[in-house]
């Protein structure tokens, strides 16, 4: 057992020492430098706050006389070389990891990180990790005392939604019970969080009784509270339950037409055409007209329900019942003739909302160019999006996304390449996940040159590479025979804490032996060896929850 022991505390000594060599070459223009006592002093700090091991009188009068002489030095400071591992959300989380005891002991703990509170941080704290109930209650308890942190309800709204999300109810609702004893009444916004947290984990019956227990809480039952309800049932496909309460308040509240609105988008989404019906029967027994969003809804049902040539009978009524169709009314024609694959007529209806001068918007273009790459219509799918620049509409990030995807998966990557090229040069944000198939693709045709363009670009919009993105750059560097490039490239990934995967590493190594360049190869291999070795330790640290 002692040996196992030391041989765990000898590879723990091993690991801290590469990576702090690491850390020192890397930030070696921010530090001062350092004598041989001051980096051993250091090292010891480390394995004894990690192993919890006091060092003792000797250890600590050497200490001291260490100390001394580098008294006239500037000391690192190891808050300063850990904040540049962490981010403020990972050292917030790290002290729960401690398993301190008290309530004074975590929060002296959470100030000491030394973190500038936001809105964002505390959301990041929350939403991540692995967090309990408890500990994120704690830490919200902690973080509403900072004055910077507005005391309202959005901010509660956060860790209410962190808290239902991963099913903490018994704490949500004590973050409810709390804010009713501040005086922070919950509004419709706060309703569609709780509801929806409860609907998601399919507690229902929770979810409906949370507003017949609203007036407890200082909420008030207005319209704005029951469409809330409805929505968050209907957008997690609990219609009936929906419709059903919509039914047993019909006498206490008044009709309101967006709550039928969200029942019968609800049924049109599962394509249930009886369902729609009964719906707007009892709509039009309300004393309630439907409008041209009632109208989108339901010819939406048809298109799903297969019943296009029903959907064409109603669009085409609408007019005769006094209700004109705008965008959302054709988009839903549009969309039910594209899922059906026939996108001349979808094309049709797009030219004929043109002429009568009804403006599409982004989603009517996101579903003709979408449906125009399914269909391998590249030329047409271009077409459509230099007509939807020229209209001064920018794609989002989503869109973009979702246009450079299908079209990286089959034939070269000139389309994609256009489609990124305008979205740049109109000033649209392009996420990392579209920059990682552009350069998969790229590295497949060799494409050098636009691969290190995108790279660049890539860098330049504030994203880091990792892993990932190096293999893409290496593996385009092989496929076109640059093969210093890809042996540079390889070793800023090991500067940067990355290191490339088996596949990609050992076809860069066959063609350097292939062109006679072992001893280029062999002292990749050694740095290689190295960056995996500091790597594991890195995830054995992690996977024990040492965030070091």
């Amino acid at each position: 057992m002692a040996a196992r022991l030391a041989a765990i505390n000898k590879g723990i000594y091993a690991s801290i020492v590469v990576r702090l060599r690491s850390i020192g070459t890397s930030s070696s223009a921010d530090l001062p430098p350092r004598t041989n006592a001051a980096s051993e002093r250091f090292i010891l700090e480390q394995i004894s706050d990690l192993l919890s091991v006091d060092l003792g009188a000797n250890s600590i009068e050497s200490s001291q006389k260490t100390l001394n002489v580098v008294a006239s030095e500037e000391k690192p400071s190891r808050s300063c070389v850990l904040d540049g591992l962490l981010s403020p959300e990972e050292r917030l989380r790290g002290v729960f990891i401690q398993k301190l005891v008290g309530k004074a002991a975590v929060e002296a703990a959470l100030s000491s990180a030394g973190v500038s509170l936001t809105a964002e941080i505390i959301a990041g704290v929350l939403d991540n990790g692995n967090l309990g109930g408890a500990a994120m209650v704690s830490f919200f308890d902690w973080a509403i005392k900072d004055p910077q942190i507005p005391d309202n309800l959005d901010t509660y709204h956060i860790v209410l939604k962190a808290l239902g999300r991963r099913k903490f109810f018994v704490h949500m609702e004590e973050i409810l019970r709390r804010m009713t004893e501040k005086g922070v009444h919950p509004d419709s916004k706060t309703v569609s969080v709780i509801t929806d947290c409860y609907a998601r984990a399919r507690h229902v019956s929770k979810a409906v009784k949370f507003f017949d227990r609203l007036s407890d809480l200082g909420g008030e039952k207005n319209g704005d509270s029951f469409t809330a309800v409805i929505r968050s049932l209907c957008r997690r496909s609990h219609v009936r339950v929906a419709e059903s309460f919509l039914r047993r308040n019909k006498g206490n509240l008044p009709p309101i037409k967006t709550a039928f609105d969200e029942i019968l988008a609800g049924w049109a989404k599962l394509g249930r055409v009886k369902n729609m019906k009964t719906t707007w029967k009892e709509m039009i027994e309300s004393g309630i007209s439907p409008d041209s969003t009632t109208y989108s809804h339901l010819i939406e049902g048809l298109g799903r329900a297969r019943m296009i040539k029903r959907a064409v009978r109603v669009f085409n009524q609408m007019e005769e019942k006094g209700c004109s169709p705008d965008t959302a009314t054709y988009n839903s024609i549009i969309f039910n003739f594209t899922s059906a694959g026939k996108l001349d007529r979808g094309s049709f209806f797009y030219r004929e909302m043109i002429a009568k001068n009804k403006s599409p918007n982004s989603y009517t273009y996101q579903i003709l160019i979408s449906a125009f790459i399914r269909a391998r219509r590249v030329a047409d799918a271009l077409e459509m999006f230099d007509e939807m620049m020229g209209r001064g509409i920018c794609p989002t990030t989503g869109m973009i996304t979702s246009f450079v995807h299908p079209l990286c998966r089959f034939g070269p990557p000139h389309a994609a390449m256009l489609i990124y090229k305008k979205s740049k040069k109109e000033g649209c944000v392009v996420s990392l996940k579209a920059y990682k198939f552009l350069l998969m693709r790229l590295s497949r045709f060799g494409k050098c040159g636009m691969i290190l363009q995108v790279w660049n670009e890539m860098q330049e919009s504030g994203y880091s590479s990792d892993a990932e993105v190096y293999e893409f750059i290496v593996e385009g560097l092989c496929n076109n025979g640059q093969l210093d490039t890809a042996v540079l490239v390889v070793e800023e990934s090991i500067k940067n804490g990355c290191c490339v995967g088996r596949i990609v590493y050992s076809k860069l190594n066959n063609r350097l032996l292939e062109m006679d360049k072992v001893e280029t190869a062999y002292r990749l291999l050694l740095k290689v060896k190295k960056a995996r070795a500091l790597l594991n330790s890195q995830k054995y640290w992690r996977s024990r929850g040492w965030h070091f």
